[in-house]
């Protein structure tokens, strides 16, 4: 028996559907913006005309019209019609330029983005039954990571996170800290400042990624404290750690139990494994929200 079609109910969802394009056109933009400066142009600027917008930023001005049009359409930024220019709200401004902010979401765009350009990849392996690893992402991934992720970090780290994990004073004596997953190693050298009597060891399987946190180390003047391997969570060192650390990485690897297993092995005897993971709901019901809709693409 054929299934009685509700017309209402079909077109009510092509043009949800129409939006949902426009939202994956527009992760896209956000990055663009990003990139070309056109956020900080609106935030510095204030109300702007596209022609404003394009020689401020020094881009084309059929760019900046239709790069416009599209954060108006979308509500990320404000048009005034009877000025003909466009406003970024004090609010997005926050959000879209305040790399400090841990509301700051370019990197979460540029991760997405990234994620996207890669879906030939996961095509491939659903096919062959078979995984994606992290170094075969292209660097919007890498690098959106840590833009998304550092600003948390940079906020709550040492100031509220470690001390509710009860190691604050192990680090502010001196303990021995591995962090597992560390990427380009932006929670190992903020823990490297906040906590200059104890030594780190950040450590990630992806050799250009570790590249970068080496240099970030050197940069920041860490590097006497804060080195980094290129090793799998499993093959690190068998040395005896005060604290173990792993930021937004476990549910990556591909065998959390097992690399559980090596750091209970890696821990001194009153050592403290500290993991910081996303929030989400045991059933798939309690994941059906907007939250848990972007863990499920992003997984």
């Amino acid at each position: 028996m054929t299934a009685q079609i509700d017309e209402d109910v079909l077109m009510s969802f092509v043009f949800r559907a129409v939006d949902e394009v426009g939202a994956t056109l527009n992760a896209a933009l956000v990055v663009l913006g990003d990139k070309l400066g056109y956020y900080r142009a609106l935030a510095d600027g204030g109300a702007l005309t596209p022609a404003e917008l394009a020689e401020r930023t020094g881009t084309a001005l059929p760019y900046a019209r239709e790069w416009l049009n599209a954060q108006a359409a979308g509500s990320f930024v404000r048009y005034e019609p009877d000025t003909g220019r466009y406003v970024l709200p004090a609010e997005h401004a926050v959000a879209l330029t305040d790399e400090s902010s841990p509301a700051f979401l370019p990197g979460l765009f540029q991760i997405a983005l990234g994620t996207v350009a890669d879906s030939q990849r996961v095509v491939e392996a659903a096919r062959d039954d078979a995984g994606v690893g992290w170094h075969e992402h292209n660097g919007d991934v890498h690098d959106g990571c840590e833009r998304f992720f550092r600003p948390s970090y940079l906020a709550y780290l040492v100031d509220a996170w470690l001390p509710a994990a009860g190691v604050a004073d192990k680090l502010r004596e001196g303990a021995r800290v591995a962090d597992i997953g560390c990427g380009h190693g932006a929670s190992t050298i903020l823990m490297a400042e906040g906590y200059p009597s104890s030594t780190f060891v950040g450590s990630d399987y992806h050799a250009a990624s570790i590249d970068v946190a080496r240099q970030r180390a050197a940069a920041a003047g860490v590097s006497d404290r804060a080195t980094f391997e290129v090793t799998s969570a499993q093959h690190l060192g068998d040395e005896a750690y005060d604290v173990v650390t792993t930021f937004d990485a476990l549910h990556d690897m591909g065998d959390p139990v097992g690399a559980a297993r090596h750091v209970h092995h890696m821990l001194a005897d009153d050592g403290v494994w500290m993991i910081v993971e996303p929030m989400a709901g045991d059933r798939v019901e309690d994941n059906l929200t907007p939250v848990g809709r972007a863990y499920y693409g992003f997984s």
